[in-house]
């Protein structure tokens, strides 16, 4: 496998902080290192050769859901655990597969924050054997990858609350007394009743945003068709084509709805493709929905993309995180 992390790693290497010899815990650690869903492999060259080996490749370069074309959810780079050491500790995201059968009963999962680097995740995948722990992966579809993904969303959300979009910011807050951490380069703004867009207005890695409000009648509305239905009323009318008559809808075909949670309270997301009628434009969106109890309403927030030249997975994974720093007036 190609090191695609080597090269940057260099770079960013030669400019690295010297450790605070005074301090004490993460705060004295150098910053870790590497691109956003890039992952040093570690394990020993058996296992790696091994079918398990090839399942955990498979699942690392597995298509991200719901984009038009296909992209692989991360990259990595293999090294045998030999020769782990100097600059691949500093990674930000590492795997370690141990198989021992001495040790291990079961197959397991661990992971450690800040073990060499600050900022850095480790998981650790422990097995007694590679039967036991490809069997594992097959039964526990995109583990690793849904691991990374949560981590690397975190970071991006942590970030968003230090630098952000104001633009955004302000007129949430004004309209839905929300608040909602949006890249800074999303500066365009329009208002419409119950509703706001916002966009980057960019050439390449276009990214909008939606915030939209109706009224909250009863768990009905937490399914696929009630809000893809409310989802198409909004974007008709906020989001027109570049031709008469052409508007946003929903590709009925590509779209799936998850129960989830967000902030210790119930979210349903949509996650899709767009589609432009009337045009021939189209792209991922992921939306958010959940009642604000107090006002007896649904906020809904939606990030959706138009790139149709390069890769979209890590716009539509901003705009993603952008939406789990969204806080309720009471949450605030």
């Amino acid at each position: 496998m190609k090191p695609f992390i080597l090269i940057s790693l260099l770079s960013v290497l030669i400019g690295l902080n010297s450790c605070n010899s005074r301090g004490g815990g993460s705060s004295a650690l150098t910053r870790a290192t590497g691109g956003a869903y890039e992952v040093i492999v570690v394990m020993d060259n058996a296992v790696w050769d091994s079918n398990a080996g090839k399942a955990l490749r498979e699942e690392l370069t597995a298509p991200v859901p719901y984009l038009l074309q296909a992209e692989s959810s991360m990259r990595y780079t293999y090294v045998r655990p030999d020769l782990f050491s100097g600059m691949f500790k500093y990674v930000r995201n590492i795997l370690i597969v141990s198989i021992d059968k001495a040790i291990y009963t079961k197959v397991s999962l661990l992971h450690e924050s800040d073990k060499w680097a600050r900022g850095q995740n480790v998981l650790y995948v422990n097995a007694p054997d590679v039967e036991m722990l490809e069997t594992y992966l097959a039964e526990n579809e995109r583990i690793v990858v849904n691991h990374f993904t949560k981590v690397e969303m975190k970071r991006t959300a942590d970030f968003l609350r230090e630098t952000y979009s104001t633009t955004v910011m302000n007129h949430v807050k004004d309209k839905f007394g929300i608040s909602l951490n949006a890249p800074s380069e999303i500066t365009k703004s329009k208002a419409g009743d119950d509703i706001l867009w916002f966009s980057n207005d960019a050439v390449e890695g276009r990214m909008d945003l939606l915030v939209y409000s109706f009224p909250y009648v009863d768990n009905n509305t937490f399914t696929l068709d009630y809000l893809v239905a409310k989802r198409d009323s909004f974007a008709k009318i906020m989001v027109p084509g570049g031709f008469e008559n052409s508007y946003m809808s929903t590709e009925r075909r590509v779209v799936d709805y998850f129960a989830s949670t967000l902030n210790g309270k119930y979210c349903g997301i949509l996650r899709g493709w767009w589609r432009m009628e009337g045009d021939m434009m189209g792209g991922p969106f992921v939306s958010y929905a959940r009642v604000d109890e107090p006002n007896r309403r649904v906020i809904v927030t939606e990030g959706f993309v138009y790139e149709p030249r390069k890769d979209k997975k890590n716009y539509i994974r901003r705009l993603e995180a952008a939406l789990q720093t969204t806080r309720f007036p009471d949450e605030i």
